[in-house]
């Protein structure tokens, strides 16, 4: 494990060993060892994906940063040591990246036709950093398409023109694309597939007038540093955007109840 997370579930039982005495009657020390050291595993890669989120769409002075949410970014180049958002990331597919705002409508992802013999996907990653679903060669083939990307408890209907619906289990959603580079002299041609990426909200797809838009949100700052000593703070902000699954019910409780006591210590 790395030293940033070894440290952050240090700090984590020193905060918790604060307090447990003071909340005896509501939860005993062994309660809170076992949901926190349960807590920190689970809420870990949710922590970590709000992490990157921070750097590539809210703080455009991260080093990192590369669009607002629901705007694509294309690279014309390979990643290097430099890019320290994600962990290694490949340096022989140039990437785009999306994230995905799906709080107040679904988005559409548009494809062009892209030469078989040039792999290409698009992977769609929530926040709880599940690979929910694939576009590109071995997912969809090699067609030009429109794919719509939904977030929790849409019912709406699928529009005409749209090949399929990928459903994220969280509000926030990230859109990684991968487009093969063959050699150097490759780039414009690597350049000419990205430009045919499109990233859209549905009523512009539409051509409707857009619904009410989400509303604007202070979204806590976060770095390393930060991660050590607040990650209880960035669990609780994240969770409310992941509706917990069936298999997440009983841990959301437990966790729930923890930061509960965390509150009233």
């Amino acid at each position: 494990m790395k030293p940033t997370l070894l440290k952050a579930l240090a700090s984590t039982m020193v905060l918790l060993a604060s307090f447990t005495s003071a909340r005896a009657a509501d939860i005993t020390p062994a309660e809170v060892k076992a949901i926190a050291e349960e807590g920190f595993i689970y809420g870990l890669p949710i922590v970590m994906n709000y992490a990157v989120m921070y750097e590539y769409s809210i703080d455009k002075n991260s080093g990192q940063y590369k669009a607002p949410f629901n705007q694509i970014k294309n690279e014309a180049r390979v990643f290097t040591y430099q890019d320290t958002a994600i962990v290694t990331p490949n340096s022989d597919t140039p990437y785009s990246l999306a994230w995905l705002d799906l709080r107040a409508e679904p988005i559409v992802l548009s494809v062009p036709a892209v030469p078989k013999e040039r792999y290409y996907s698009v992977m769609l990653v929530d926040g709880n950093t599940f690979n929910y679903g694939y576009i590109g060669q071995r997912a969809t083939g090699p067609e030009a398409g429109d794919y719509l990307v939904v977030g929790p408890g849409w019912k709406g209907e699928t529009p005409a023109g749209i090949k399929n619906v990928f459903h994220s289990s969280t509000a926030f959603s990230l859109a990684a694309y991968r487009t093969q580079l063959f050699n150097p002299q490759d780039m414009p041609n690597v350049v000419k597939v990205q430009s045919g990426y499109k990233v859209q909200p549905l009523s512009a797809y539409l051509k409707k007038p857009a619904p009410r838009a989400a509303p604007a949100m202070n979204f806590p700052e976060i770095n390393d540093d930060l991660a050590k000593t607040r990650f209880w703070e960035y669990l609780a902000f994240s969770l409310p955007f992941a509706p917990p699954g069936p298999e997440e019910v009983a841990i959301r409780a437990r966790i729930d109840r923890l930061m509960a006591a965390m509150k009233d210590a």
